[in-house]
């Protein structure tokens, strides 16, 4: 049996603790947003939180917990929204909180600590006249190790596309879980056996990112009178290549009603997208906006708060918590659409739900195209009507990602390779990296049975 008072014993000076309380917190993130995962992740407890400051620490926290053979469960700053960080068998929270440090801004390259804090990041980056290709609207608790094992994309993917698409991680470093840890480099198409493995595979202790030049954006509200015409608005946005663009999010009416700051800005009956344009291309936004019969609502810098919050945290995960504040049973999927038939297939699930079922979508690109991800947002009954949701978007030409599920492969953003599983078995030759997250051996049941996202094949 494991031993947790041994493993307290082999840290000597690294901080941990078992307070229950802080136990609890630790153990969570942001997965109570699904009303599916509230009851799978309930009572998902770890026996000890270790918080290292440096990779000295990490590698003698990892080593101890691999000698006694304690689960480790690798955690950031727990904004995930599928329990990414929930230890499903107990054993230690290796929080990484403290681990944070921003190592170099050069050559228009960002490297941090895994526990860097994203907010950080930016501001240091600006402070050089350089800015985050891309980040997650819950940028200000995130840290870049979380993003990055956990996350998908974000606020600049509707210019630089998805995490995963080549270039916008330049090099991780990661860390075995062995009494004996071993640290590797990995760049080029190798990142992607750690992103978006929930830190299940290996340990990441640092991240080299690119930067893009440093805008001072303009966060606009745009309103429509139609739906559709906010749809298409935002999906020629998320196209025009010449418009710096950072942000194209589509909001059927009455999501802009539902969410709490932003009541009352957007005119009864109209549909919405919010977008950050930078200066140089605001005339050409403002023709664009008039050719679709749109009307700017809201024009402010992003260090101007006027709705209480800053404009991305309306949007992508951030976006389902607002509307939470008034609908708290309101729902949605991981829907992605794209190709020539995207506009059709989105009309297709539309015009089989109510209009008390909005749709809220991202435009963004992936693997060379513009996709839309987001369903429409329901008020949750029972998972029947879940797999109802799932179902209807995919007969009607969409694909989802299970984000009320915990598993990576179930979920079904990241593809598992045979490189992975011996990625997976070389460096947890164990199995005590966040068990329960990385299944190896095929899909496990699931509730919703989705398709999960489609990328092209890499050779």
């Amino acid at each position: 049996m494991p031993s947790i008072k041994a493993l307290c014993e082999d840290l000597g000076d690294i901080p941990f603790t078992t307070d229950p309380t802080i136990l609890r917190r630790k153990s969570r993130d942001q997965f109570v947003i699904s009303p599916l995962l509230r009851g799978e992740l309930a009572g998902h407890v770890a026996e000890i939180v270790v918080t290292p400051r440096d990779k000295d620490e990490v590698a003698r926290a990892v080593s101890a917990a691999v000698k006694h053979r304690i689960p480790i469960t690798p955690r950031g700053g727990g904004t995930a929204n599928y329990g990414q960080s929930v230890p499903l068998h107990g054993g230690m929270v290796l929080d990484m909180i403290e681990f944070n440090k921003i190592l170099s801004i050069e050559n228009a390259v960002i490297r941090a600590q895994a526990g860097a804090n994203m907010a950080a990041m930016e501001a240091a980056a600006r402070a050089k006249g350089w800015e985050l290709r891309i980040f997650p609207s819950t940028i200000a608790s995130s840290t870049i190790g979380g993003f990055v094992s956990g996350g998908s994309g974000g606020v600049g993917s509707a210019m630089w596309g998805m995490l995963r698409d080549r270039g916008n991680i330049s090099a991780i470093e990661v860390m075995s879980a062995e009494e004996t840890p071993r640290v590797f480099d990995l760049s080029g198409d190798d990142v992607e056996l750690v992103h978006h493995a929930y830190g299940a595979n290996a340990i990441i202790t640092e991240i080299e990112l690119p930067l893009g030049p440093a805008w001072d954006w303009r966060a606009c509200i745009v309103a429509f009178p139609a739906f559709d015409s906010a749809l298409r608005f935002g999906m020629q946005l998320a196209r025009e290549t010449g418009l710096l663009r950072r942000l194209a999010s589509v909001h059927e009416w009455p999501i802009p009603n539902l969410m709490r700051e932003l009541k009352g800005v957007v005119p009864q009956n109209h549909s919405m997208v919010i977008c950050f344009i930078a200066p140089p291309s605001l005339c050409s936004f403002q023709s664009m906006v008039n050719e679709f019969d749109g009307q700017i609502v809201a024009d402010h810098g992003l260090d101007e708060m006027p709705f209480g919050a800053p404009l991305h945290e309306f949007c992508y995960g951030h976006g389902l918590r607002q509307i939470q504040k008034t609908a708290p049973t309101f729902t949605g999927l991981q829907g992605m659409f794209r190709g020539p038939a995207m506009l059709d297939s989105i009309h297709a699930v539309r015009a089989k739900v109510s209009h008390e079922e909005p749709f809220r979508l991202e435009l963004f690109w992936s693997d060379g195209e513009v996709v839309a991800m987001g369903s429409p947002q329901i008020a949750y009954r029972d998972p029947l009507q879940m797999a109802t949701l799932v179902a209807l978007v995919q007969a009607s030409g969409g694909v989802v990602a299970n984000s009320h599920t915990t598993g990576v492969r179930e979920v079904g953003i990241k593809r598992i390779t045979p490189r992975d599983v011996a990625f997976k078995r070389e460096m947890d030759p164990h199995g005590l990296l966040n068990p329960g997250k990385l299944n190896l051996d095929g899909v496990m049941e699931s509730t919703l049975q989705t398709s999960g996202w489609r990328f092209r094949a890499r050779s």
